[in-house]
């Protein structure tokens, strides 16, 4: 069988091969929902938002702490399994249903991170988040 080849697509290849890169999908544990837990490409982790599902798939009881730290929790966990860590994330995009809460959000968010590492981050509110959440953090990280 003769395979052949576009002009764009040996260009792609062999000059920009970081262009060429695999992408790797990583299926979200609950095989209902519709969306990748993460995709890695080129050395990058883009991870789905997260939001303060414990354990049994509902959001934790509580306020703004305790579901920024389950949120944190669980982006803690989806950076290790898929061998990044909290001192590899680059940017966050956090989502507040309440901006009026942001600095009970920041009290917790910043003690997930070394000392001299916060990511860069962008902030914004947003009206019904999934499963009525207070919040919703993505994020991208390196891997290693």
């Amino acid at each position: 069988m003769r395979r052949t080849f576009t002009l764009a697509a040996l260009l792609t290849a062999f000059a920009f091969p970081a262009l060429a890169s695999e992408v790797t999908h990583f299926p979200h544990p609950d095989p209902a929902l519709p969306f990748a837990e993460a995709v890695e490409y080129n050395g990058v982790l883009y991870m789905s938002g997260q939001i303060a599902t414990g354990p049994d798939g509902k959001i934790v009881a509580g306020g703004m702490a305790e579901q920024a730290r389950q949120t944190m929790d669980n982006i803690k966990a989806v950076t290790e399994k898929h061998g990044s860590g909290m001192d590899k994330i680059i940017k966050c995009t956090v989502f507040l249903d309440d901006m009026s809460q942001w600095g009970d959000f920041n009290t917790v968010y910043v003690t997930y991170f070394p000392d001299g590492k916060l990511p860069a981050r962008s902030a914004l509110g947003a009206d019904g988040l999934a499963l009525s959440a207070l919040l919703e953090v993505e994020c991208l990280a390196a891997v290693n």
